[in-house]
């Protein structure tokens, strides 16, 4: 047919060159594409967000309280935009801050951290720490972040984390690792518990003595990872509201689906924001910050929350 038209088909050479420019050029297209991905998911670090949420949880007598929940800051010395950001959100003037842990993200970071924080500091807050206050970061390979929970190296060596809680509690703020606080808020008695990172094994939550009780505005849980086996015996123990984070929100999310992965044994749909665990509410923050060495972050840009606690409706008494 293609002699009988006047058409000389290609030679095998021919087709064989075409194909391998057509390769080319759908490899350069797909690096292209990863690269613009790349670039974007670094840029969002640095696109932070301030969300607004409200909980009907307080009694039905009580005036609303707000709490601003910060996680994740991973600070490293020299992040001007993202402490100048943290400062600002002190003219929300909450009623209180919670902030579940991993401040640090360098062994220099402390002084950042407290930096960042000093405003926020003349509020009434209280805080947990996370797995990379206590350890110094180190590179490891992405691929195993989407393996399960990662673990923490015997060859990564201690963080000096005291002068950190050193620098909040002298400020008033309450140290809640493995704790509980009898917390009077706005005029507010809250009970809260918290405990060390479930995430490095430092929980202990059966340890806390004293069981919460129905007296209270709020009973409040706070823990760094969102981890079952804690979230389990918050809600046990009549828990209303539980304050993590850990997760980073699943740092790199699909738009339209979600998060892939949560660093821990909590669903992936529950790795940001506001969802329910048993009886409770529970909120995880997607932080602030990420790692040193992982600077990235995509659909899912570092956050704060101003949580509005409000009174529940009569009916639901």
């Amino acid at each position: 047919l293609c002699r009988h038209v006047g058409i000389v088909p290609p030679t095998h050479n021919e087709w064989e060159h075409g194909h391998m420019v057509s390769t080319r050029k759908a490899l350069a297209a797909f690096t292209a594409t990863g690269l613009a991905a790349l670039a974007y998911a670094h840029l969002e670090t640095r696109r932070f967000t301030l969300r607004r949420i409200e909980v009907p949880i307080l009694p039905p007598d009580q005036d609303s309280l707000r709490v601003l929940h910060i996680s994740d800051l991973h600070m490293v010395p020299g992040q001007k935009t993202k402490s100048e950001w943290l400062q600002s959100l002190a003219a929300l003037s909450p009623d209180a801050v919670v902030a579940t842990g991993d401040f640090l993200s360098h062994v220099e970071g402390t002084s950042s951290a407290l930096e960042a924080l000093n405003p926020l500091m003349d509020l009434p807050g209280a805080f947990v720490l996370g797995s990379n206050d206590y350890y110094a970061p180190k590179p490891i390979n992405p691929i195993r972040y989407f393996s399960g929970p990662s673990q923490i190296t015997p060859s990564r060596p201690m963080l000096d984390w005291e002068p950190l809680v050193a620098g909040m509690t002298a400020h008033g703020w309450h140290d809640l690792t493995n704790a509980q606080v009898d917390w009077k808020v706005a005029g507010r008695l809250i009970r809260v518990k918290g405990v060390d990172d479930p995430h490095i094994s430092r929980d202990d939550y059966w340890g806390i003595t004293h069981s919460f009780n129905a007296d209270a505005a709020l009973t409040l849980g706070v823990v760094h990872a969102p981890y079952l086996r804690v979230l389990d015996a918050m809600a046990a123990d009549n828990a209303q509201l539980i304050l993590a984070g850990h997760t980073h929100g699943g740092q790199l999310r699909v738009p339209g689906y979600g998060a892939l992965v949560t660093n821990c044994d909590l669903d992936p749909k529950q790795a940001r924001g506001l969802s329910h665990h048993r009886s409770c509410a529970l909120h995880v923050s997607a932080g602030l910050g990420c790692s040193r060495y992982a600077p990235f972050r995509f659909a899912c840009p570092p956050e704060a929350t101003l949580i509005t606690l409000t009174p529940r409706s009569s009916h639901l008494e």
